[in-house]
């Protein structure tokens, strides 16, 4: 990422040339002047100025500690000491590259940053062309996908290089065309004078490189002359995607390497005892390895049904895993004794909540794949991965290999939700490769995701609010969760150990929660506390990680609460919102969703409110819960209650692609409901009983509102706030309190079709289930 450079720093330019910075211009760059760097080199290469990080005001206009600092505003602060290192070039053919040290995992971050550069270097999108940069150690902690992050901490700087690059660019066409620079234009590529005469920037590309490395100063440009940033713009990759030309880690043709699947233990985290045919199953038709490692025992064959095959034929005896004999009911029996206490109850009224959600499964679509090829003195890494960097280092001291000779490639991703965050697949490729000394392409099967994959972890939330008359007076929130695991650190090797030590995991799990949970109401003194209870899961930061368990169990009670009052839930809740944004957002849906129109019994409105990283969201879902609904029949599936109606309100401040943010939101609405009804792990004997997509219950079709809307509000701030992670929360709060509704009964347990097993779990042993045949039996 490129970082701005703040008056004050020790930077030794002179103060007139830099007007005065106050602690809102983070969130209002206007047409502040900001440094660069034109690098030395063949072709125009331009990187934006190291800077300082401005002082915070010292009044905080609300005591809630988000207001201050977030978890989004500490990941753009630590990634500043290496802004400089990340580059803008132009080409002799006119185009434009920028290797993004981010993922692009479906979230289109792509397409955004290259309207970016787009924007302030004046060329048609088309002609950018945004990579993603392999693992670059030297960046530190510059290359975490996460938290909503992304187009935040990278919205000023890769713009502040794209203008260093025009400026450049503009100089060196007054030379060729004899012109003041003040009397050129550049628009869509092409510098044109007063005259007539004009010349593209791939003309210009070498001329206006920098024989040595050269600061220079730039304007960016104003926000009212804006023509790109702002506007609905198509993926740049949709037409890939759609033709099958995109290239995700499965598709990459590295040579010689094979397919290569692994046998794992029945139960979470088992061992190997003892394989007893690890001859034969060398022997069976295209297999060319079978060898022990430290996950289990890993075949490479010619294909991956070949692989399948091999697997299931692997006779294994395994040792207990870590969390042998575990269940649903086990866990929230450690849950409950690690709960920490509300406090004495209050002298007031009140009104107090207890919620349990269960665990979730972490999966992407793409299943977890990754290629490696080992040799004695090197290593290569082709993987979809949101910290590389660290990624890079542990793969390194596994090998034994110095870090430098590990070449980490990071490839675009089907889909994460927080679980490339973690190289499992990658590690595991590298060492199976190292052990038989070709090149492998390892893939997990579906099966092994569900059940030794990363999970959301299962938590308690309780709530307790005071109140008198019409005054709340206190809020209280005690969340108790399974650890966390934050094993990736800020993505790289020191953060990631240090989040791994005993009391290094709760700080960073507390300081996370914090950082990340807003409250967004004038409820008084309150206080929010996280505990957890390491089990030992396999869990990760899945896609707004804390939120919609803490923010569903919070709305569910503000619910409550008005209702003690005699208040109206949307009413109540704008009266109580601290700012006009989160007013805006929350009477918008209820406009749009028609709140309190009549409904008929068994149906109703629900209506919630989440704020987070600089941004507000509401949602207005309509769920019919009626008998008929309900119980309708659905092939190997719970049908349950369905949503019919979702309105999603959302400002960012300024989206600077509002179509790819309308499609996460759109995402985050089928997040939010499948975790209110639907979607869940059973843990039973230490495992779970999930061995893919056709029982894990994700939003179906059958769940799917037929009526979606999502709103983008207008620019506010003038600044891209937080958004990849941002409609979840309020989604699932707001299904959840249409529940309430609909049925009298506040749901306390999520999903709430969790109750309901609706599948026949299949053996754990084979750890593979065969592959389905049956698929002509239910076409249409």
């Amino acid at each position: 990422m490129f970082v701005l450079i703040f008056p004050g720093a020790n930077d030794g330019s002179p103060g007139p040339d830099l007007p005065s910075w106050d602690v809102g211009s983070v969130h209002s760059v206007g047409r502040r002047r900001f440094l660069g760097y034109v690098l030395a080199g063949p072709t125009l290469v331009a990187a934006a100025e190291l800077g300082a990080a401005p002082e915070a005001e010292a009044a905080v206009p609300s005591p809630d500690v988000t207001e201050l600092v977030d978890l989004n505003d500490v990941l753009t602060a630590a990634a500043l000491p290496t802004a400089d290192l990340i580059t803008v070039e132009v080409h002799p053919d006119g185009t434009v590259s920028f290797a993004l040290p981010r993922a692009e995992v479906g979230q289109g971050i792509t397409t955004s940053t290259a309207m970016l550069i787009a924007e302030e270097l004046d060329v048609p999108l088309e002609r950018v062309r945004v990579t993603l940069a392999d693992a670059r150690p030297e960046l530190l902690f510059n290359q975490l996908t996460g938290a909503s992050n992304t187009t935040v901490s990278t919205y000023v700087p890769i713009r502040v290089a794209a203008a260093v690059a025009r400026g450049r660019l503009l100089r060196a066409a007054a030379i060729e065309l004899g012109a003041a620079v003040t009397d050129l234009t550049l628009k869509a590529g092409v510098v044109t004078d007063l005259a007539g005469r004009s010349i593209g920037i791939g003309a210009l590309a070498e001329k206006a490189a920098g024989l040595r490395t050269e600061r220079v100063s730039v304007e960016l440009k104003p926000r009212e002359d804006f023509s790109v940033i702002g506007t609905p713009r198509g993926r740049i990759d949709a037409l890939a995607a759609v033709t099958g030309r995109k290239k995700f880690t499965m598709d990459l043709d590295i040579p010689d390497a094979r397919p290569t699947m692994v046998c794992r233990p029945p139960t979470i985290n088992g061992t190997i005892g003892s394989v007893s045919n690890l001859d034969e199953v060398r022997a069976m038709p295209g297999v060319t390895d079978a060898v022990v490692i430290s996950t289990g025992v890993a075949v490479r064959a010619e294909t991956f049904g070949q692989c399948i095959d091999a697997v299931r034929a692997l006779r294994v005896a395994w040792r207990a895993g870590t969390a042998e004999g575990q269940s649903d009911e086990s866990v929230l029996e450690d849950l409950r004794a690690a709960e920490l206490p509300l406090g004495l109850p209050p002298l007031t009224p009140s009104v107090e909540g207890k919620f349990t959600f269960h665990f979730r499964g972490n999966s992407a679509l793409e299943p977890n794949c990754a290629t490696a090829d080992v040799r004695s003195d090197r290593a290569e890494i082709w993987a979809s991965l949101k910290s590389p960097i660290v990624a890079q280092q542990t793969i390194a001291a596994k090998l034994g290999l110095p870090a430098h000779a590990v070449t980490v490639h990071v490839t675009e991703g089907g889909g994460s939700f927080g679980r490339k965050l973690f190289f499992d697949a990658a590690l595991e490729a590298a060492e199976v490769s190292q052990k038989i000394r070709k090149p492998v392409k390892l893939m997990w099967h579906r099966a092994d995701d569900c059940r030794q994959g990363r999970t959301h972890p299962m938590a308690t939330s309780r709530v307790r609010v005071s109140y008198l008359g019409d005054t709340v007076l206190g809020y209280q929130q005690r969340h108790t969760s399974v650890a966390t695991d934050f094993g990736h650190g800020l993505g790289e090797v020191f953060s990631a150990l240090a989040a791994r030590l005993p009391v290094g995991d709760i700080g960073f799990s507390e300081t996370f929660f914090q950082l990340s949970q807003s409250m967004p109401y004038d409820f008084g003194a309150g206080i929010r506390l996280l505990s957890e209870t390491n089990k030992g899961f396999n869990t990760g930061s899945m896609r707004n990680v804390y939120s919609p368990d803490a923010a569903c169990a919070r709305e569910l009670v503000v619910d409550q609460v008005a209702a003690r009052m005699g208040k109206d839930p949307f009413r109540f809740r704008r009266d109580f919102l601290r700012d006009e944004r989160a007013r805006a957002v929350l009477e918008k849906v209820a406009e749009a969703g028609e709140w309190g129109r009549t409904m008929p019994e068994g149906t109703a409105q629900g209506i919630a409110f989440h704020s987070e990283y600089h941004s507000v969201s509401a949602a207005l879902v309509e769920l019919d819960c009626r008998p008929e609904t309900v119980d309708r029949p659905i092939r190997d599936g719970v049908a349950g209650p369905r949503v019919t109606k979702a309105v999603f309100a959302v400002d960012v401040g300024l989206a600077v692609n509002p179509r790819g943010l309308e499609a996460q939101m759109m995402g985050c609405v089928m997040d939010g409901i499948a975790l209110a009804l639907t979607s869940s792990l059973h843990l039973r004997d230490g495992h779970f009983l999930e061995a893919s997509w056709d029982n894990y219950f994700y939003t179906r079709q059958w769940n799917t509102p037929p009526e979606l809307r999502i709103i983008v509000m207008p620019t506010t701030t003038g600044e891209p706030g937080g958004a990849g992670e941002l409609g979840v929360a309020a989604s699932m709060a707001a299904v959840a309190c249409a529940y309430g509704r609909a049925t009298g009964t506040m749901p306390t347990r999520f999903p709430i079709n969790h109750g309901t097993l609706s599948f026949t779990p299949k053996p754990t042993v084979p750890p593979v289930p065969p592959s389905p045949t049956d698929g002509l039996d239910h076409a249409h």
